[in-house]
C-alpha cells in the first residue's frame, strides 16, 4: 500500500488498427494483479479513451472521475463506473498531453 513506483514517460504510440480498446490485456496492470490502466487511441480521426481500475483500488480512484477529467483536453466528454469507464474526444493533437495528465491524475490520488 504504502509502495508507489514512479511512473516511465508515456510509450511512444502504436498503431492498433480497429483494436478495440473494452479489454486491456493483464499484463498492462501491475505483476499482483492490481491497478489503473489508462488508454488512448485515435481511431477514424477520433480519440478513444478508456480507463480500468481494480475493484480494490476503486475507493481510491475512480475510471469514471480519471475519464470525466481527461475527456475535455481532447474536447470531448465520457464516464462510467468506478472500475471501468471510456470517453471520446475531437482533438488527437492533445493525446500526449492526455496521457501525460492521466499519470498525474493517477498519482494525486494514489498518494
Amino acid at each position: 500500500h504504502g509502495r508507489h513506483r514512479r511512473q516511465p514517460p508515456p510509450p511512444p504510440r502504436t498503431h492498433l488498427g480497429q483494436a478495440p480498446l473494452r479489454r486491456p490485456p493483464d499484463s498492462l496492470r501491475g505483476r499482483d494483479g492490481r491497478g489503473v490502466v489508462v488508454l488512448a487511441a485515435e481511431n477514424e480521426g477520433k480519440v478513444q479513451i478508456l480507463a480500468t481500475v481494480t475493484r480494490d483500488l476503486t475507493d481510491r480512484v475512480r475510471a469514471g472521475d480519471i475519464v470525466r477529467q481527461l475527456a475535455p483536453i481532447v474536447g470531448g466528454r465520457g464516464g462510467g463506473r468506478p472500475d471501468f469507464a471510456e470517453a471520446g474526444g475531437r482533438d488527437v493533437s492533445k493525446i500526449d498531453e492526455l496521457l501525460a495528465a492521466a499519470g498525474d491524475i493517477v498519482k494525486q490520488a494514489l498518494a
